[in-house]
C-alpha cells in the first residue's frame, strides 16, 4: 500500500496541491483522475520522488519515504515500475535488451537469468518472438506491451502508469487495461494510473481519486462514479457526447 498524508506542492507561488492526503491499494487499479492541470500528475511525480513535497509524508508499506535521503530511497525505488505515457522505449535497442536494461542496472542476475526473466515477461504480455524486433517496427499497442513487460521486469512491489492508453485506439486501449489489471491482480502489484480516459475508469477503476484544482474531491469506484453528486465530478465524467448518452439510460 502507498500513502500520502496532507501533501502539498506549489512552483513558483502556484499552490498545485493543497492538503491531498489518499491510499493506494495492493492488489487494486488506483486511478487518479482529472482534467489537465488538475495537479494528478504533479502528485504522482511527488510520490515518486521526482518532485519533494513541500509538506505531508509519503509511505509505501509504513516506509516514511519523504523523511529519506538519496540512498536510503534506492531500496524503494528498486520496487517500482514504470510504463510512461509514450513508452519510452530506447530506439537503438531491439524488444529483448529494452526489457533487459532494468534486470541490467538494478540486479545481479547473470546475462542468461537477465534474458530468461525478460523472454518470461515478453510472454506473459503476449510478444514471444518479438525479441529481434526495434521499436520503429512494432505497432503502438506492441510498444505499451514492451513497454509493460520492462515495467514489471524487476517484479516491482509498485507500478505507476501515466496514461497508458495515451493514443491507442479504443480496442487496443481495452487490450492494455485488461492487461494491467491482470497484472495487477496475480502479482498483488499496488498499481497507481494517471488517467484521463473514461473506457479506463469504467473498466479497471477498482479505487478512483477525483483530482480538481490541486485538492482530493472525491474518491470511490466505477460502481458508483456514475451516481456521485459532486457538480465537478459530474462535468468531467459526462463531458462527451457518449458519456451523456449513457447517462440517459441510468
Amino acid at each position: 500500500m502507498i500513502e500520502a498524508v496532507h501533501i502539498f506542492k506549489s512552483f513558483n507561488g502556484n499552490d498545485v496541491l493543497k492538503d491531498v492526503s489518499i491510499q493506494f491499494k495492493q492488489g487494486k487499479t488506483n486511478l487518479i483522475i482529472g482534467q489537465s492541470g488538475s495537479g494528478k500528475t504533479v502528485l504522482m511525480k511527488c510520490i515518486v520522488g521526482l518532485f519533494e513535497v513541500d509538506k505531508g509524508k509519503i509511505f509505501f508499506n509504513e516506509r516514511n519515504f519523504s523523511e529519506m535521503n538519496f540512498e536510503q530511497r534506492k531500496d524503494i525505488r528498486q520496487e517500482m515500475g514504470m510504463l510512461f505515457q509514450g513508452g519510452a522505449l530506447f530506439d537503438s535497442m531491439n524488444v529483448i535488451e529494452n526489457v533487459m536494461f532494468p534486470l541490467s542496472m538494478f540486479t545481479n542476475q547473470t546475462k542468461d537469468e537477465i534474458r530468461e526473466r525478460a523472454q518470461f515477461c515478453l510472454k506473459r504480455v503476449n510478444l514471444e518472438n518479438t525479441d529481434q524486433l526495434f521499436p520503429s517496427e512494432l505497432s503502438g499497442g506492441m510498444k505499451k506491451r514492451v513497454a509493460i513487460a520492462r515495467a514489471i521486469s524487476v517484479n516491482p512491489r509498485y507500478l505507476f502508469c501515466d496514461e497508458p492508453n495515451s493514443g491507442l485506439d479504443p480496442i487496443t486501449s481495452n487490450v492494455i487495461d485488461n492487461l494491467i489489471r491482470e497484472i495487477t491482480q496475480e502479482y498483488s502489484i499496488t498499481t497507481v494510473i494517471n488517467t484521463h480516459d473514461m473506457n479506463s475508469v469504467m473498466e479497471i477503476g477498482d479505487n478512483i481519486a477525483f483530482i480538481n484544482k490541486g485538492e482530493l474531491w472525491w474518491e470511490g469506484n466505477k460502481d458508483n462514479i456514475l451516481n456521485s453528486d459532486n457538480t465537478e465530478l459530474n462535468k468531467f465524467v459526462y463531458a462527451t457526447e457518449l458519456t451523456r448518452a449513457l447517462k440517459k439510460t441510468r
